[in-house]
């Protein structure tokens, strides 16, 4: 079966973001590069939306960790980055398929997840992997934020920290990517859920279902007391140390900013409270993605978009997701040129 395409004309050529070489967002680039041709089992999607994350900061600039730098620097490239267009994030529109992918019709609404590739105007990735259909109750913009925030926190709360109904959990970082998922995805399994956050976003945490929120501001979190059956920590502000003051009996504690020490400290059994400390990397899947799919069609989760870039201005979406200060998901878009089919421009 030769490949299916809902071009006339197929584009030569696309749009894309570039990082060469390691540093600061100075170094993203624009460069034009050959449209790809889906190969057999992949689809080619026309990318409407993608969103910069803290693992594109991350790569983009060497930022690991510590600890885990020179881990960090053999796998995403030891001198320059191995991946030169970033993005691990899309949403957008098949537009040809391959011969023998049938999981996907030409001009169906997608949204997925890969390892680079996602700051680009089309993307060719394969119909076995993290891809789904889009929820028809979300924009591009906020479908192409399920794959890593959403992604992160349902991989944490659900498998890392087997939350169950009733549990209490605490969440720092609760007004961002992964924190402010993670209050939704949290209240789907029936927690009591907590919110660490900053005094102008207590009303934004607190409208997506946190039962009660702390102002890091005005309160130590560390006086509150052992009542926490999971404390999820998205920015490191808390180390295990300080986090098991929290726990009840049998608590876990969840952390997205793990690295040498906290591998230490997983291997130290705590018997005397039978706490537990977790932390690993989240790498979403077609039935991951289809479940946030049916939770976002559920009402039960929204991706809230902070602001929008398009891709000319990629830089300030990195120093926007740098700051490590924001409300949501950053976002870049990356509508059709007037030149594609009008359909495909479908925000």
């Amino acid at each position: 079966m030769p490949v299916q395409s809902q071009f006339q004309s197929r584009p030569a050529t696309m749009t894309v973001a570039t990082a060469r070489r390691y540093g600061g967002p100075e170094v993203l680039a624009l460069e034009t590069m050959p449209v790809p041709s889906p190969a057999p089992g992949e689809v080619l999607v026309r990318i409407h939306a993608s969103t910069v994350t803290t693992g594109d900061w991350r790569l983009r600039g060497a930022a690991y960790p510590k600890g885990l730098r020179l881990v960090g620097r053999l796998v995403s490239g030891l001198f320059r980055p191995r991946h030169v267009v970033p993005g691990v994030t899309f949403s957008g529109t098949v537009v040809a398929t391959g011969e023998g992918a049938a999981r996907f019709a030409v001009g169906e609404p997608v949204f997925g997840g890969a390892n680079s590739g996602g700051h680009a105007e089309y993307i060719v990735v394969p119909e076995t992997g993290a891809i789904a259909a889009k929820p028809m109750s979300l924009t591009h913009a906020q479908a192409a934020a399920l794959p890593f925030g959403a992604a992160t926190a349902d991989h944490f709360l659900r498998h890392l920290g087997q939350v169950r109904g009733g549990e209490r959990v605490l969440i720092t970082g609760a007004s961002g990517a992964v924190g402010h998922a993670g209050i939704q995805i949290a209240k789907a399994l029936g927690a009591h859920v907590t919110a660490l956050t900053s005094p102008g976003n207590i009303d934004f945490v607190g409208g997506l279902g946190a039962e009660e929120v702390i102002d890091y501001t005005r309160q130590d979190v560390a006086e509150a007391g052992a009542r926490f059956d999971v404390v999820f920590d998205t920015i490191g502000h808390l180390d295990f140390g300080r986090a098991r003051g929290l726990l009840r009996r049998g608590g876990r504690y969840l952390t997205t900013e793990g690295g040498w020490r906290e591998g230490r400290q997983m291997l130290v059994p705590w018997r005397r409270h039978g706490h537990v400390l977790r932390f690993g990397i989240s790498e979403p899947d077609a039935t991951q993605l289809l479940r946030l799919a049916e939770m976002a069609e559920a009402g039960k989760l929204a991706p809230a978009i902070e602001r929008s870039f398009p891709l000319a201005e990629i830089a300030r979406a990195h120093e926007a997701v740098e700051t490590r200060r924001r409300r949501g998901v950053i976002a870049l878009d990356m509508r059709p040129s007037s030149g594609d089919q009008p359909n495909l421009a479908a925000a």
